[in-house]
């Protein structure tokens, strides 16, 4: 009998202790905060290695899903300190009184200075972890002591639990627009922001190709309506694409948002494009994110040379 209720006091002490932590519900805010940043984690992990999953569960539970006052009055989404930190600065109580905070111009520097964070030495153990593991990376970050909360690794694999964020671990590519709506200032450049086609009521996807950003041209697209959806001049559109800002755009053509660069990127320094039927030295271009003129210029063509199928063009 007393056996029994030994039995039966340990049950229920282990019952206890599992469930000493209450679990994560799901809840609006928090879904909120991780829609609008996911994009920025996704990019930091595609950066630096970092799991995109952990990234946007440390956002959410440091910030308060961006509502605490370090994120709001100095967009800090981690609570980092100012350690070695020359920019500006905030006073919050933490562990203790008037402690000193990082202060950020936007979310994205946020963001990127949490990756720099991570990439310290004190933390190098974690990049032996598959990209996948978000268990041992929160259980990593907890050991290495990121944070004195006992809970804070099953806090963190709890709200990745709850909001399915591990599929974001295995992403291979981001929209660069919800980057940028949370990075420079508004006048301060960046990447372009696309408030949704005005015909379709369906956003482009912005894609990136030779450090610039661009679209693929869909059905009844014209530079007018480009430029309107992603708050552009549709002149300068035009003339980034080396094209007449009247030109009939069609379905599938490579739309860049800014000034394409001299020479492609330099993974294809020794690797020429090789030249199929139908291309002409535009096509090639724009598939390359390199303008027109350097692009005859490295190949010592004018616009009246004729292209062969075979031809070796150089792009870098």
């Amino acid at each position: 009998m007393i056996r029994k209720a030994y039995i039966l006091i340990i049950l229920v002490f282990v019952a206890l202790s599992s469930s000493a932590l209450p679990p994560v519900k799901w809840n609006q805010r928090y879904q909120r905060y991780i829609d609008k940043y996911k994009d920025i984690a996704i990019y930091e992990m595609l950066q630096h290695g970092i799991p995109a999953s952990i990234t946007l569960a440390q956002g959410v539970l440091e910030s308060g899903a961006g509502e605490s006052e370090l994120t709001r009055k100095g967009n800090n989404h981690f609570g980092i300190k100012c350690h070695d930190w020359t920019g500006p600065t905030t006073y919050h109580d933490d562990d203790e009184t008037g402690e000193c905070f990082r202060v950020y111009q936007s979310a994205l520097e946020s963001y990127e200075d949490h990756s720099r964070f991570l990439c310290r030495s004190r933390y190098q153990r974690l990049f032996s972890l598959s990209r996948t593991d978000y268990k041992g990376w929160a259980r990593g970050l907890k050991a290495c002591g990121y944070a004195t909360n006992p809970k804070y690794a099953q806090l963190l694999i709890d709200i990745i639990e709850c909001y399915n964020l591990s599929p974001l671990d295995r992403a291979k590519s981001y929209n660069p627009a919800n980057v940028k709506s949370c990075g420079a200032p508004a006048g301060k450049g960046g990447r372009p922001s696309s408030s949704g086609n005005v015909g379709t009521g369906v956003s482009h996807e912005v894609k990136m190709n030779n450090r610039n950003y661009y679209i693929i041209v869909r059905n009844g697209d014209t530079f007018k309506s480009i430029a309107k959806e992603f708050g552009i001049s549709y002149r300068k559109l035009a003339r980034y694409n080396e094209r007449d800002r009247r030109d009939a755009l069609y379905p599938g053509e490579i739309i860049y948002f800014e000034k394409k660069r001299t020479k492609a990127d330099k993974k294809y320094k020794k690797r020429p494009h090789v030249v199929r039927a139908g291309e002409s030295m535009y096509d090639i271009a724009q598939k390359y994110g390199v303008r027109l003129k350097s692009l005859y210029k490295k190949n010592h063509l004018t616009p009246a040379n004729t292209l062969h199928v075979g031809d070796r063009i150089r792009v870098y």
